[in-house]
Parts: structure tokens; sequence; C-alpha cells
């Protein structure tokens, strides 16, 4: 029920989910669960509180519970025991009242994947402010823009930090957005239908989500997982989004690119056999976290088909695909956070790369800047033939189109200079900048105050 590899999550995430901080959050249920009843005249405030009293962790033997559950079939049933013990007298009798082993657990995943989205939104926040002030401080930093992986066009590298922001931004939205329609309770009884309830079942569910500051759903969920496969899913695209940074990275950081690099720790990216290497470890493993969470959603959208009232192996593969998908997707938050906190960025490499093809990553910008002398397929024409020119000759394509008498005939020597200027072929790159980051400074206040 928790992650295991410390290598692919982050620690908060993994102690939120693990084994213990489950049962704290059964036991919130069921406290929370007699104090709802006694508001509702269905069980004794004293009676309430006195098992509000006992629901403390310290008083269980998590192991031990855990033993008995993977024979019981839940942790809920050793609990409710354990708990009903330590009550004791006629107050355990009403311990649990009208609930159902899921209702505790559902309700505690809630209280879990409440805590996850705080912890997902303030990683992908730190990630925001750093991409937010690489957008500003290389709004002017030209570097070549990519495409299948060969050079296409030249781009700022703050648009490409932009960019990671709107993932970062629209990262967030989607969490915020999460809330309202997954953070429910569960309270269904056996069958759903709160039968040991009576009438006062619908009330005490109001109650109970007004207890844990959760939402009371229309109905009971016990075997309509929707709202758990939607988080599922927000999770993989979040994942996949912070995996998309990394993959940046880690091709930036390549030897023949060097266009960015991790920065220095003692002890980071350095090699068993090879002196000279500088891994982008952050990168690296925020990839393989990213991987290992997106291959767990098909895992718990495979499980949306439950049976009848009650699942049959679905809910029960929630309980290891949920805590392991939280937490590889934090981990990966957590290692692309810390890789562009340090990263270095080589602003001169940038600059020689532009260079590496002989100026030809200019020739649209050329052909652009013929073709209304020209038309633009005599345009598209006459470059293609100059940058072949180029290649053959081992020259550069500003050479090439000086010695061509009909660009040299529709541009002066200064305007094939501009043309051929990186820097003055930006496009709308500013405007790109300046929408990424009102979209993400909209978003920094905080949401509602957590409970």
């Amino acid at each position: 029920m928790e992650p295991v590899d410390p290598a692919f999550t982050a620690p908060a995430m993994a102690a939120l989910f693990s084994g213990e901080a489950r049962l704290r959050r059964m036991l919130e249920f069921e406290a929370a669960l007699a104090r709802a009843e006694a508001r509702a005249g269905i069980i004794p405030a004293d009676v309430a509180a006195a098992i509000d009293a006992a629901c403390r962790a310290a008083r269980f033997d998590v192991a031990a519970l855990y033993r008995e559950a993977a024979v019981a079939g839940t942790p809920t049933i050793p609990l409710v025991r354990l708990l009903t013990a330590t009550v004791g007298g006629d107050a355990g009798r009403f311990v649990h009242r009208g609930a159902t082993s899921q209702d505790a657990l559902d309700t505690a995943l809630v209280l879990q994947m409440r805590a996850g989205f705080d912890l997902l939104e303030d990683g992908l926040f730190a990630i925001g402010a750093t991409c937010a002030a690489l957008s500003e401080r290389h709004r002017r930093t030209v570097m070549p823009g990519r495409t299948l992986l060969q050079q296409a066009l030249p781009i700022a590298f703050g648009l490409k930090a932009a960019r990671w922001l709107g993932l970062a931004t629209r990262g967030m939205e989607r969490l915020r957005a999460l809330r309202g329609r997954v953070l429910v309770v569960q309270l269904g009884g056996a069958a759903g239908t709160l039968a040991a309830l009576g009438a006062d079942g619908p009330r005490v569910t109001e109650l109970l989500a007004e207890e844990l500051g959760l939402a009371a759903p229309d109905l009971p969920w016990h075997a309509e997982r929707d709202r758990v496969g939607e988080v599922a899913a927000a999770l993989g695209v979040a994942a996949g989004s912070v995996g998309k940074i990394a993959t940046d990275i880690v091709l930036l950081a390549q030897t023949e690119v060097g266009e960015a690099t991790e920065g220095v720790a003692p002890g980071k990216g350095g090699s068993s056999t090879l002196p000279q290497k500088r891994n982008p470890i952050d990168a690296t493993f925020a990839l393989a976290a990213a991987r290992l969470a997106i291959g767990l959603v098909p895992v718990v959208l495979g499980a949306l088909a439950q049976e009848h009232e009650r699942a049959a192996g679905g809910w029960q593969a929630e309980w290891a695909a949920l805590p392991a998908l939280f937490g590889h997707t934090a981990g990966a938050v957590a290692r692309v956070g810390v890789a562009l906190a340090g990263l270095e960025v080589d602003a001169a490499r940038m600059s020689a790369n532009l260079d590496l093809a002989g100026g030809m990553i200019m020739a649209e910008a050329l052909a652009t800047a013929l073709a209304p002398h020209l038309g633009r397929p005599e345009a598209q024409r006459l470059v293609a033939t100059a940058c072949e020119r180029a290649v053959s000759s081992g020259t550069d394509l500003h050479r090439t189109a000086l010695d061509d008498e009909t660009i040299r005939a529709a541009l002066s020597p200064e305007g094939i200079a501009r043309a051929l200027d990186p820097a003055s072929y930006l496009g709308s790159a500013d405007t790109y900048i300046d929408r990424a980051l009102a979209a993400f400074r909209a978003l920094q206040p905080s949401p509602a105050p957590r409970p």
C-alpha cells in the first residue's frame, strides 16, 4: 500500500501514502463518523467523544494490523475489532455504526489524495517559478529550435522555458479543477443504501463530509470509480508533462549539444569508470519516475469496470497502484524541480550551435525576405539551390547568397545580412512568453484554505 523504491518517489509523498498514514486516515474517518452520528442524534455525544479519543494511531500495531488484513481482506476489519476493544464497554458497540470496510478505506484514500494534491501542486508551482525566471532572463538568448531532432529555426531559450512553464501552469490548473469533483466522502454501508442508518443516512453523510472538510456526493460510489480514474489520468498527464521537461534537459546536456547542464553537487552525475562524465541525473531519474507513473494509469483505468455493488479485484488493485502512482508522479516533479533550479544555461554554446550548418538554419528567413520580390516558389527554389552550393563548396549560406546574382538583385548585402540574423527571426516569441507568464501569475494566489 505504499511506494517501495525511494529513488523514484518523493519522501513526503511516500509518507502520505504509507501504511501508517492510511491507518491514521481510517481512524480520522471513524472519529468523524462518530461525531457526525452524534450530531445527527444517532449515538450519544459522550460515546462519540470516547470513540474520538480512542482513534489514535499510536494505540495500534501497524505491522500486525496489515498482516491480519492480508487474511481478513481489508485493514478495516481488524482495525474496527481493535478499535471496538479499545473504546470498550457499551460505547464500543457504536464503533463504525452503519459503515462498511470500503467506506473507511475510500474516505482515507480521498484524504490522502487531498494531501497528495497539495504536495504536487506545490512542486509544480516551484517548477513554474523557476521556468518563469528562466523565461524572463533568456528572452534574447537565441538558440536552435529543433524538429525531429534536427535544427529547424532559431528560437529564444526563454520561449522554451515558457513552454515548460505552460506545462506546469496547466498541471496546477488540472489539479485544482479536480478537487471539487473527486474530493468527496464515501459512506454507503454494505450495499450502498445506508440501510443501517434508516432515513438518517444522507444527513450523516453530509455531516461526515463537513467534519472532514470534504464534499458530500449525491450517492455512494463503491463500484463507480470514475473519480479515481480521473485522478489517475491527471497524474499520468502531470508525470508525462514533467517528463517532457526532463527529456529536453537530457537532450540539451548531450556532449554534442552542450547548451544546458544540471548544476554541480558533491557526488552527483559522475561515472564509475569515466572521470570526465557529468550525467544529468535528476532529469534521468525524473524520466524513469514519469514512466513508472504512466505505466500505472492503465491499472487504475482497467479497474473501472467493476462488478455490481462491490468489486472483486479492481478496487483492491487500487490499493497498490494509487500510492505508487502518487509517489512516482511526485518523484518526477521533485527531480525536475531540482534539475531546473540548478540549471546552467550556456548562451555562448547556443549561439555557436546556430552556425553548425553554415547558417542554413536561416534558410526560411532568407526565402521569406525574397518572396515579396520574386514570389514564394522562386524564392524557395533559389534558397534551396544556395544551400546546396554551400554544402558542396564547404562555405556558408551567407557567402552563397551574396554570390547569387538574382538574390543580390532582390536584396542588398545589408538586407541579406538582416535576413540571416537569427535574433531578427524570433516571430512572436515575446508575446508567447508574456502569455505564459500571465497565466502562471494568475494562479499564484493559493486556493481556498486546505483542511
